[in-house]
């Protein structure tokens, strides 16, 4: 009998990318145990920090403000200012609160060095901590040094600053200096010293401008008073040399000089016409007495001209006489007035030279005012502020103020609440990704849905554990205790089985499973001593003659003729087997009312062997003879007999063990199945075990609880 064609195929399952938010949900229900403890570890966990680990700490606040425009009893401010009001001066002075520099002063002033919150080589020895893992991992081979005074301190002003925290309020000039310790008087004492050291650190450097200044100003008044009296000398030395040097004579000498430079020009021209005058004469010497008389403009000459030109002896002796002395006249203006205007040139080039240095003397005399007088107003200036640093620095005020002090600090950690709910809370988180992690890693089957949504076949029975030892045991049990869990889940299989097809239930069942100790030959022996208990005749055939494990379970058989025995009566012999009768080859054992047909050990293979036609015919001759015939066979990913036995069953049943046959041995088996056209009837989950269905989170949800004699009414356990 062969498998009909027309059967559907094994389909691969799909692939499915979406979230199941309620398989999402219902997984994290199942691991509600494993999140409610984890969740009771973190809250307990979390007290036991926040009561017996964590120490308290407080917080004190010294409030102040920043004085910004306080009225000096001097006017200073050019010489030292202090705190500006734009925002980053004031994000400056908070800066400076936190400084080394303040904070070694506060240091000091404690005694925080002696503190063991801030120096841990003051604290007891606390045992083995993280600290001395830490330590070891950083450790060299030099041996370890013991830290200096200046190290320790160092280290106490870093975790001093560490606690401390300054804070503007917004619109406005307040700020607070805050600190946290483990004790709230400490802190309010470490605020409130630090604002007193803050104050006292204005007015210090206040102080030390103010006196660098007034260093400054008494050098430059000296300096300035030098210039001064050195200026004033020169004058008085110019002024003493040239007494009569004055604006007033300056501009009498200059008119003078212009004056004179009048005359001057007014004797020029009159030289020039006298040399003329000359000229036109001695000119006119050589020329006859007509000539000379037209050339000279002389009435004496030119009345004598006419007698001398007569040839009158007398009248040309007087008119020589007078040509000559006309002659002799105008030589001697020419000479008087060339010394004339020499002399007044001199007296020119002398008022210039006079006026020149007149004029630079007072240009310089002048100069020396205007540059001593500019010393004068510098000097007078810098003396005044000079003076007034002087009073200024015994009256130096901080730029702030406190507004209040902290008086005792309040506690601010550990938080109680927040880490008890955080500690529930990282608990249950860390419990569901557990959950889920396990879920995701999970690459069995623990329930018979999630089997039925893997490989979209369905699943016809799901059997527990059988309590018992070995194998014999088993087969004792199950007959001993026909109403037990096991013996129930058997006979559910044996109903689904015989329900799957109802107009033709199924004569030759056949059991297989991906890998080797699956449970399937215990549930064969335990589905055909049901199907003995309907009344029926069953024969179980052991097909697995490579592992032949039936001589386990019916070691009083290990003897009898098996298979390959009968099979050798329809064909050729396999060389070994003596050919016997099916009725001679079977043993009934004798608490079970079945008959059962041992394995053999074949000389050829074994998948040969169930392919032949003598197994064929021995299968038509048990049909005829037995009402149900159960047949266990080798794993279908291990050899290839299950599939050369399949198509001689009329329904194949595959079993997968619980929580350990992974999703793709069971995927591959069913495929090689579906691939020579064998539809498997159904599945069976084995070996469940309800301890583990309520570790994970299952328990009766899934029908599983009765298997743990929890249901004591219904199961004899």
């Amino acid at each position: 009998m062969t498998a009909a064609p027309d059967r559907p195929r094994y389909s691969e399952p799909e692939d499915d990318d979406s979230i199941d938010l309620m398989a999402l949900l219902g997984t994290l229900w199942r691991g509600k145990w494993i999140i409610l403890m984890l969740s009771l570890l973190g809250a307990f966990l979390a007290g036991y920090y926040v009561f017996r680990v964590a120490e308290p700490t407080y917080r004190a606040t010294t409030q102040m403000a920043l004085s910004l425009e306080q009225s000096p009893i001097v006017d200073i401010q050019s010489v030292v200012t202090g705190v500006s009001s734009d925002e980053s001066s004031l994000n400056t002075e908070m800066e400076i609160i936190r400084s080394r520099e303040l904070v070694s002063r506060l240091v000091d002033e404690l005694n925080l060095t002696q503190d063991p919150e801030f120096n841990p080589a003051l604290r007891p020895d606390a045992g083995f901590t993280l600290g001395d893992v830490r330590k070891w991992f950083a450790r060299s081979d030099a041996p370890d040094a013991a830290p200096t005074d200046m190290a320790i301190r160092n280290g106490v002003i870093d975790r001093v600053r560490d606690i401390i925290s300054t804070s503007i309020a917004r619109q406005s000039y307040v700020f607070s200096i805050s600190a946290i310790t483990g004790s709230p008087v400490k802190s309010a004492l470490i605020t409130n010293t630090l604002a007193q050291i803050y104050q006292d650190d204005q007015i210090a450097v206040k102080v030390d401008a103010t006196q660098t200044a007034a260093v400054w100003l008494s050098a430059r008044v000296s300096e300035l008073r030098n210039q001064l009296e050195q200026g004033q000398s020169e004058i008085n030395d110019l002024r003493s040399r040239n007494a009569l040097v004055s604006p007033e004579a300056l501009a009498a000498l200059n008119t003078q000089s212009v004056e004179l430079a009048s005359q001057l020009q007014a004797a020029q021209l009159e030289l020039g016409r006298a040399e003329q005058t000359l000229a036109t004469i001695q000119a006119a010497a050589s020329e006859d007495v007509a000539a000379r008389a037209l050339a000279l403009d002389d009435a004496q000459l030119r009345s004598f001209a006419s007698s001398a030109s007569a040839g009158d002896a007398a009248a040309l002796s007087r008119f020589d006489r007078r040509f000559k002395q006309l002659l002799q006249q105008a030589e001697g203006a020419r000479e008087q007035l060339t010394m004339r205007v020499a002399d007044m040139q001199a007296q020119t080039d002398r008022l210039a030279t006079q006026f020149d240095s007149q004029g630079a003397d007072l240009i310089k005399i002048q100069q020396l005012e205007r540059e001593t007088e500019a010393t004068r107003v510098l000097y007078e200036t810098f003396l005044n502020r000079l003076r007034e640093t002087s009073v200024q620095i015994g009256v130096q005020q901080a730029d702030s103020r406190v507004l209040s002090e902290a008086i005792v600090g309040t506690y601010v950690a550990p938080r109680k609440s927040v880490i008890m709910i955080m500690g529930i809370f990282l608990g249950g988180l860390l419990a569901a990704a557990i959950v889920l992690g396990r879920e995701f890693l999970q690459n069995t089957f623990r329930t018979a849905e999630e089997l039925e949504r893997s490989t979209h076949i369905s699943v016809l029975g799901q059997i527990p554990k059988i309590p018992a030892r070995g194998r014999i045991e088993t087969v004792a049990y199950l007959a001993d205790k026909p109403t037990s869990a096991a013996a129930e889940a058997v006979r559910n299989l044996r109903t689904s089985i015989l329900m799957s097809n109802i107009d033709t239930p199924p004569q030759v069942i056949m059991l297989t499973s991906s890998l080797p100790a699956e449970g399937k030959t215990t549930t064969a022996i335990a589905l055909a001593q049901n199907l003995a208990g309907l009344g029926k005749k069953v024969l179980l055939v052991e097909g697995d003659i490579r592992r032949r494990t039936f001589g386990i379970y019916f070691p009083e058989a290990t003897k009898q003729p098996g298979i390959l025995s009968v099979i050798a009566q329809f064909g050729k012999e396999d060389g070994r087997a003596k050919a016997v009768t099916l009725e001679q080859a079977v043993f009934s054992p004798p608490n079970l009312d079945i008959d059962v047909l041992m394995g053999e050990k074949s000389a050829i293979n074994a998948a040969d062997v169930f392919a032949s036609a003598a197994f064929h015919d021995f299968m038509t001759a048990a049909r005829a003879k037995y009402d149900y015939i159960i047949i266990d066979t080798p794993p279908v990913l291990v050899v290839s007999d299950a599939r050369v036995i399949g198509p001689h069953a009329d329904a194949i049943l595959y079993a997968v063990n619980w929580d350990k046959t992974a999703k793709t041995q069971v995927e591959e088996g069913l495929r090689q199945l579906s691939s020579i056209n064998l539809k498997v009837t159904g599945l069976a989950l084995m070996q469940i075990d309800p301890k583990g269905m309520r570790r994970y989170g299952y328990g009766k949800t899934y029908g599983y609880g009765a298997y743990g004699a929890g249901d004591s009414g219904y199961y004899d356990n």
